[in-house]
Protein backbone atom coordinates (compact mmCIF):
# COMPACT_ATOMS: atom_id res chain seq x y z
CA UNK A 1 0.00 0.00 0.00
CA UNK A 2 1.13 3.52 -0.75
CA UNK A 3 1.03 6.38 1.75
CA UNK A 4 0.02 9.88 0.67
CA UNK A 5 0.85 12.69 3.08
CA UNK A 6 -1.81 15.34 3.37
CA UNK A 7 -1.70 18.83 4.85
CA UNK A 8 -4.21 21.54 5.70
CA UNK A 9 -1.50 24.22 5.54
CA UNK A 10 -4.10 23.87 3.17
CA UNK A 11 -7.94 25.34 1.35
CA UNK A 12 -6.98 29.20 1.87
CA UNK A 13 -7.90 28.51 2.09
CA UNK A 14 -8.59 27.11 1.56
CA UNK A 15 -1.50 22.65 1.15
CA UNK A 16 1.48 20.89 0.86
CA UNK A 17 0.04 17.75 -0.64
CA UNK A 18 -2.88 17.97 1.77
CA UNK A 19 -4.92 19.29 -1.05
CA UNK A 20 -7.82 20.56 1.04
CA UNK A 21 -7.45 24.33 0.70
CA UNK A 22 -9.32 25.37 3.82
CA UNK A 23 -6.58 27.67 5.03
CA UNK A 24 -6.38 29.34 1.66
CA UNK A 25 -10.11 29.83 1.87
CA UNK A 26 -9.85 31.31 5.30
CA UNK A 27 -7.37 33.86 4.07
CA UNK A 28 -10.32 35.62 2.48
CA UNK A 29 -13.65 36.00 4.17
CA UNK A 30 -14.67 32.78 5.82
CA UNK A 31 -17.13 32.62 8.73
CA UNK A 32 -20.38 30.76 10.25
CA UNK A 33 -22.88 30.28 13.06
CA UNK A 34 -26.47 31.50 13.39
CA UNK A 35 -27.51 35.10 12.92
CA UNK A 36 -29.20 36.53 15.99
CA UNK A 37 -30.91 39.25 13.95
CA UNK A 38 -32.68 39.40 10.61
CA UNK A 39 -30.33 39.23 7.64
CA UNK A 40 -30.57 42.09 5.17
CA UNK A 41 -30.16 42.15 1.38
CA UNK A 42 -26.60 42.79 0.10
CA UNK A 43 -27.95 45.76 -1.89
CA UNK A 44 -28.61 47.59 1.39
CA UNK A 45 -25.19 46.88 2.95
CA UNK A 46 -23.39 49.93 4.41
CA UNK A 47 -20.43 51.28 2.45
CA UNK A 48 -18.14 50.53 5.42
CA UNK A 49 -18.85 46.81 5.04
CA UNK A 50 -18.67 46.56 1.25
CA UNK A 51 -15.40 48.50 1.24
CA UNK A 52 -13.68 46.29 3.81
CA UNK A 53 -14.77 43.13 1.96
CA UNK A 54 -13.43 44.56 -1.31
CA UNK A 55 -10.14 45.60 0.30
CA UNK A 56 -9.62 42.18 1.91
CA UNK A 57 -10.26 40.45 -1.41
CA UNK A 58 -7.86 42.82 -3.18
CA UNK A 59 -5.08 42.22 -0.61
CA UNK A 60 -5.49 38.46 -0.91
CA UNK A 61 -5.47 38.50 -4.73
CA UNK A 62 -2.31 40.62 -4.63
CA UNK A 63 -0.60 38.30 -2.16
CA UNK A 64 -0.24 41.27 0.21
CA UNK A 65 0.07 39.53 3.56
CA UNK A 66 0.94 42.67 5.61
CA UNK A 67 -1.98 44.47 3.99
CA UNK A 68 -4.33 41.59 4.78
CA UNK A 69 -3.16 41.49 8.40
CA UNK A 70 -4.28 45.10 8.85
CA UNK A 71 -7.91 43.96 8.60
CA UNK A 72 -7.65 41.36 11.39
CA UNK A 73 -7.96 42.20 15.08
CA UNK A 74 -4.93 41.11 17.18
CA UNK A 75 -7.53 39.24 19.27
CA UNK A 76 -8.94 37.49 16.20
CA UNK A 77 -10.19 33.96 16.77
CA UNK A 78 -11.65 31.28 14.54
CA UNK A 79 -14.03 28.47 15.43
CA UNK A 80 -11.43 25.90 14.33
CA UNK A 81 -9.04 27.11 17.04
CA UNK A 82 -6.76 29.32 14.96
CA UNK A 83 -5.55 32.59 16.47
CA UNK A 84 -3.92 35.63 14.86
CA UNK A 85 -0.27 34.50 14.85
CA UNK A 86 -0.79 30.86 13.90
CA UNK A 87 -3.34 31.81 11.25
CA UNK A 88 -0.97 34.14 9.40
CA UNK A 89 2.02 31.84 9.84
CA UNK A 90 0.12 29.05 8.13
CA UNK A 91 -1.37 31.35 5.49
CA UNK A 92 2.08 32.68 4.58
CA UNK A 93 3.33 29.15 4.04
CA UNK A 94 0.24 28.33 1.98
CA UNK A 95 0.72 31.29 -0.32
CA UNK A 96 4.34 30.23 -0.74
CA UNK A 97 3.21 26.74 -1.75
CA UNK A 98 0.48 28.07 -4.06
CA UNK A 99 1.71 31.35 -5.61
CA UNK A 100 -1.14 31.41 -8.14
CA UNK A 101 -4.37 31.92 -6.20
CA UNK A 102 -7.44 33.91 -7.15
CA UNK A 103 -10.40 34.77 -4.91
CA UNK A 104 -13.87 35.95 -5.87
CA UNK A 105 -16.24 36.87 -3.04
CA UNK A 106 -19.96 37.60 -3.15
CA UNK A 107 -21.84 39.21 -0.27
CA UNK A 108 -25.00 37.16 0.36
CA UNK A 109 -26.50 39.04 3.32
CA UNK A 110 -25.56 41.26 6.24
CA UNK A 111 -26.84 42.35 9.64
CA UNK A 112 -25.88 44.64 12.50
CA UNK A 113 -25.40 43.31 16.05
CA UNK A 114 -24.66 46.23 18.35
CA UNK A 115 -21.37 47.73 17.19
CA UNK A 116 -20.58 44.76 14.95
CA UNK A 117 -21.35 44.32 11.25
CA UNK A 118 -21.96 40.71 10.27
CA UNK A 119 -21.40 39.56 6.68
CA UNK A 120 -22.40 36.25 5.14
CA UNK A 121 -20.39 35.60 1.99
CA UNK A 122 -19.58 32.97 -0.60
CA UNK A 123 -15.98 32.82 -1.74
CA UNK A 124 -14.73 30.90 -4.76
CA UNK A 125 -11.04 30.08 -4.96
CA UNK A 126 -8.93 28.83 -7.84
CA UNK A 127 -5.32 27.83 -7.15
CA UNK A 128 -2.66 25.97 -9.09
CA UNK A 129 0.97 24.93 -8.93
CA UNK A 130 3.41 22.52 -10.54
CA UNK A 131 4.96 19.80 -8.44
CA UNK A 132 7.42 17.28 -9.87
CA UNK A 133 6.34 18.36 -13.34
CA UNK A 134 2.66 17.70 -12.64
CA UNK A 135 0.01 20.43 -12.62
CA UNK A 136 -2.17 20.55 -9.50
CA UNK A 137 -5.47 22.44 -9.77
CA UNK A 138 -7.56 23.39 -6.75
CA UNK A 139 -11.14 24.70 -6.77
CA UNK A 140 -12.91 25.61 -3.54
CA UNK A 141 -16.17 27.16 -2.44
CA UNK A 142 -16.74 28.41 1.10
CA UNK A 143 -19.92 29.96 2.45
CA UNK A 144 -19.15 31.85 5.60
CA UNK A 145 -19.96 34.55 8.10
CA UNK A 146 -17.59 37.07 9.73
CA UNK A 147 -17.94 39.72 12.40
CA UNK A 148 -16.38 43.18 11.93
CA UNK A 149 -15.97 46.19 14.18
CA UNK A 150 -14.23 49.37 12.99
CA UNK A 151 -13.10 47.55 9.80
CA UNK A 152 -11.35 44.83 11.85
CA UNK A 153 -12.28 41.15 11.57
CA UNK A 154 -12.95 39.92 15.11
CA UNK A 155 -14.02 36.31 14.60
CA UNK A 156 -15.15 33.88 11.96
CA UNK A 157 -16.68 30.47 11.52
CA UNK A 158 -17.48 28.35 8.47
CA UNK A 159 -21.00 27.57 7.24
CA UNK A 160 -20.02 25.22 4.41
CA UNK A 161 -16.79 24.24 2.71
CA UNK A 162 -15.93 22.06 -0.28
CA UNK A 163 -12.59 21.67 -2.04
CA UNK A 164 -11.62 19.57 -5.04
CA UNK A 165 -8.05 18.95 -6.18
CA UNK A 166 -7.15 17.43 -9.53
CA UNK A 167 -3.72 16.31 -10.67
CA UNK A 168 -2.46 14.49 -13.74
CA UNK A 169 -3.54 14.26 -17.37
CA UNK A 170 -6.79 12.39 -16.69
CA UNK A 171 -7.91 12.63 -13.05
CA UNK A 172 -10.99 10.59 -12.11
CA UNK A 173 -14.34 12.37 -12.35
CA UNK A 174 -15.86 11.89 -8.91
CA UNK A 175 -19.25 12.55 -7.33
CA UNK A 176 -19.58 12.77 -3.53
CA UNK A 177 -22.82 12.06 -1.69
CA UNK A 178 -22.52 13.69 1.72
CA UNK A 179 -24.81 16.05 3.67
CA UNK A 180 -23.57 19.49 4.77
CA UNK A 181 -25.44 19.30 8.09
CA UNK A 182 -26.49 16.37 10.29
CA UNK A 183 -27.86 15.97 13.80
CA UNK A 184 -25.92 14.46 16.71
CA UNK A 185 -25.94 10.66 16.55
CA UNK A 186 -27.47 10.61 13.07
CA UNK A 187 -26.42 7.94 10.55
CA UNK A 188 -25.69 9.05 7.00
CA UNK A 189 -23.92 7.96 3.82
CA UNK A 190 -20.48 9.05 2.69
CA UNK A 191 -20.27 7.78 -0.88
CA UNK A 192 -17.54 8.60 -3.39
CA UNK A 193 -18.57 7.47 -6.87
CA UNK A 194 -16.34 7.43 -9.95
CA UNK A 195 -18.50 8.76 -12.78
CA UNK A 196 -16.77 7.25 -15.81
CA UNK A 197 -15.87 3.77 -17.11
CA UNK A 198 -12.51 2.62 -15.78
CA UNK A 199 -11.59 0.19 -18.55
CA UNK A 200 -8.46 -1.67 -17.47
CA UNK A 201 -7.45 0.97 -14.92
CA UNK A 202 -6.82 -0.10 -11.34
CA UNK A 203 -8.41 2.20 -8.79
CA UNK A 204 -6.80 3.09 -5.47
CA UNK A 205 -8.38 5.24 -2.82
CA UNK A 206 -9.24 6.03 0.76
CA UNK A 207 -11.80 8.05 2.69
CA UNK A 208 -11.19 9.54 6.12
CA UNK A 209 -13.07 11.57 8.72
CA UNK A 210 -11.26 14.12 10.90
CA UNK A 211 -12.12 16.63 13.57
CA UNK A 212 -11.62 20.21 12.50
CA UNK A 213 -9.12 22.16 14.53
CA UNK A 214 -6.09 24.43 14.52
CA UNK A 215 -3.51 21.65 14.94
CA UNK A 216 -4.90 19.85 11.89
CA UNK A 217 -3.90 22.77 9.67
CA UNK A 218 -0.27 22.54 10.71
CA UNK A 219 0.15 18.78 11.24
CA UNK A 220 -0.61 16.75 8.12
CA UNK A 221 -2.65 13.58 8.06
CA UNK A 222 -1.90 10.72 5.70
CA UNK A 223 -3.88 8.43 3.47
CA UNK A 224 -2.94 4.77 3.25
CA UNK A 225 -4.38 3.87 -0.14
CA UNK A 226 -6.27 0.64 -0.72
CA UNK A 227 -7.27 -1.18 -3.89
CA UNK A 228 -10.92 -0.40 -4.61
CA UNK A 229 -12.89 -3.39 -5.96
CA UNK A 230 -15.85 -1.27 -7.13
CA UNK A 231 -16.26 2.12 -8.77
CA UNK A 232 -15.75 4.17 -5.64
CA UNK A 233 -15.95 4.21 -1.84
CA UNK A 234 -19.17 3.60 0.09
CA UNK A 235 -19.34 4.21 3.83
CA UNK A 236 -22.04 4.43 6.48
CA UNK A 237 -21.13 7.02 9.12
CA UNK A 238 -22.56 7.82 12.55
CA UNK A 239 -22.28 11.45 13.67
CA UNK A 240 -20.72 12.12 17.09
CA UNK A 241 -22.94 12.68 20.10
CA UNK A 242 -21.82 16.30 20.48
CA UNK A 243 -22.28 19.37 18.26
CA UNK A 244 -19.10 19.68 16.24
CA UNK A 245 -17.58 20.05 12.77
CA UNK A 246 -15.94 17.26 10.79
CA UNK A 247 -13.82 17.15 7.64
CA UNK A 248 -14.62 14.26 5.30
CA UNK A 249 -11.97 13.65 2.67
CA UNK A 250 -11.60 11.13 -0.13
CA UNK A 251 -8.78 10.50 -2.56
CA UNK A 252 -9.13 8.45 -5.75
CA UNK A 253 -6.03 7.48 -7.76
CA UNK A 254 -5.69 5.84 -11.14
CA UNK A 255 -2.98 5.73 -13.81
CA UNK A 256 -4.04 9.00 -15.44
CA UNK A 257 -4.36 11.16 -12.36
CA UNK A 258 -5.57 11.89 -8.86
CA UNK A 259 -8.74 13.50 -7.50
CA UNK A 260 -9.19 14.54 -3.90
CA UNK A 261 -12.28 16.12 -2.38
CA UNK A 262 -12.76 17.51 1.13
CA UNK A 263 -16.12 18.63 2.51
CA UNK A 264 -17.09 19.97 5.91
CA UNK A 265 -20.08 18.47 7.73
CA UNK A 266 -21.63 20.41 10.62
CA UNK A 267 -23.02 18.29 13.44
CA UNK A 268 -25.86 20.11 15.20
CA UNK A 269 -27.95 19.46 18.29
CA UNK A 270 -31.45 18.11 17.76
CA UNK A 271 -33.88 21.07 17.87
Amino acid sequence: MRNFKTSRKPFFPLANTRWSMSLLLMGVLVGGGQLATRAESPQTAPVELTEVLREIESAANSGDLPGLMEFYSPNFNHSDGLEYDTFFQALSQMWSDYPRIKYRTSLLSWSREGRELVAETETEILASKRESGRLILVTSTVRSRQYFEDKKLLRQEILSERTEVNSGSNPPEVKIILPETVQVGEEFNFDVIVQEPLGDDLLLGKAIEEETGGTKYLNPSSFELELLPAGGIFKRVTAPQIADNRWFSAIIVRGGGITMITQRVRVELVP
